[in-house]
């Protein structure tokens, strides 16, 4: 199957119950924002620019699970900012898996590791006999792969060292779901730092060793190289990553501003018209063939071209610092104090695309992203004949076999210098002839 039996299943249940009670407007995904402070500032991100007076502020641990609890949704996204500085994380995971929510931690990776040794080492103080043994033989692995120093291993041995009472271990109800637009040139160019990929490609191997459910999630832009993304997934596929979220790149206000302001580059030549995003994503129908892509096969017709989908941006709302967002993830015409708020007093009819093309509001005429539309291919709402069926046969089928080419890929492909864009390392004085 492309995404578990047991998951899958309290999904499915979860939207036949709403349907069966008569409920119009329900929440499918959580985007939980506990706070919006980032390690990094990825060309094309608005978030850190359009909260930049309270980028200091946390929701309490109490409000995010009271969220959950609120709009009742049977997966929860954690994203921000980067979730792993919350400084609560783990107690908010373990909250949310207690409530049996499915939990996304949407990183940008350069935290993982240490998050997964702080969980090695309370695991290591726990295990005893053939238990111990065991996560010992992981811990050789890790070290004769790198991604474990020597003196990290020592300290995650040492029976002295300080253990965290609550750590984020493997779950088959958790994935990690790490950030990545593309292979190391391209994705250090975008979040704006070197090494980048490199950390996140250590830190996924990593945690498949440990039997950690992986992710990753792209964002496809005007300049990037659908030849590249495909070579990424079947590099990531020879990894044995679990699976894959994509989607196109928007125009969204903040992230305009910011390109503008701080980048001093155009947005149009950067972000995606809709007519682009179909010429991208033409192919992306065989793509989930052969990639174990998450969503539906309505949603990739939409994004081809195929098909009209409308935005039900309701499903998966985000709640902030600020309150629950609205009108969707990337606008922002103002924060509600209640999910049931933001369901009432939002005048959603105002909002999205029209069959014909036309955007109800300005801002909506180039978004396809899928925060807005993947719910309404999930929710049935502008079904089809053969919808059901290619959706079963699509999430219930084979998962898609490991791509030995991936092996061949040259992820590694080195990092930019320049460019108008703050990565790569400052270039040497250069040297007076002798």
């Amino acid at each position: 199957m492309r995404f578990p039996l047991a998951l899958t299943a309290k999904i499915a249940g979860y939207i036949i119950g709403k349907k069966l009670r008569g409920v119009k407007k329900f929440a499918t995904v959580l985007q939980l924002e506990p706070l919006h402070t980032c390690n990094l500032t990825c060309t094309g991100c608005g978030r850190i620019r359009e909260y930049s007076t309270s980028l200091k502020d946390v929701m309490p641990l109490e409000d995010c699970l009271g969220a959950a609890e609120e709009c009742g949704a049977p997966m929860i996204s954690i994203c921000g900012g980067e979730p792993l500085i919350y400084p609560h994380i783990e107690a908010l995971v373990a909250g949310l898996l207690a409530q049996k929510r499915i939990v996304y931690i949407c990183t940008n990776g350069m935290f993982m590791r240490k998050k997964i040794r702080e969980w090695l080492a309370a695991e290591r103080a726990r295990r005893t006999g053939r238990s111990l043994a065991e996560l010992d033989a992981k811990l050789q692995v890790l070290l004769s792969e790198e991604l474990l120093t020597a003196d990290q291993l020592a300290e995650i041995q040492n029976p002295k060292s300080k253990t965290q009472n609550l750590t984020i271990g493997p779950s088959s109800w958790m994935y990690w779901n790490v950030h990545l637009d593309g292979l190391e040139r391209t994705h250090d160019l975008i979040v704006e730092r070197e090494g980048v990929f490199k950390e996140c490609i250590a830190a996924m191997r990593m945690a498949k060793i440990l039997g950690y459910q992986v992710a990753t999630n792209t964002t496809i832009y005007k300049e990037t190289q659908m030849a590249e993304i495909e070579g990424m997934f079947d590099y990531l596929s020879w990894l044995g990553i679990d699976g894959h979220t994509i989607s196109p790149g928007y125009d969204y206000d903040a992230a305009k501003e910011d390109m503008r302001k701080r980048l001093n580059l155009q947005p149009e030549n950067f972000f995606l018209t809709r007519p682009a995003t179909r010429e991208k994503f033409a192919d992306i129908r065989a793509w989930g063939e052969r990639y174990a892509i998450f969503g539906t096969p309505a949603y990739l017709d939409f994004l081809a071209g195929a098909r009209h989908l409308s935005c039900s941006a309701w499903a998966i709302p985000t709640r902030n610092v600020r309150g629950w967002k609205g009108p969707c993830y990337l606008m922002t015409d103002g924060h509600f104090a209640s999910y049931r708020d933001l369901l009432d007093e939002t005048k959603w009819e105002k909002y999205g695309v029209n069959p014909d093309g036309t955007a109800r509001d300005p801002r909506c005429e180039n978004c396809m992203v899928h925060c807005g539309f993947e719910p309404t291919a999930a929710l049935g709402i502008d079904a089809k004949s053969g919808d059901t069926w290619a959706s079963v046969k699509f999430n219930f089928g084979a998962r898609p076999g490991r791509r030995e080419a991936g092996a061949n890929v040259r992820a590694f492909n080195g990092v930019s210098c320049g460019n108008g864009h703050k990565t790569g390392r400052p270039a040497k004085p250069e040297t007076a002839a002798a």
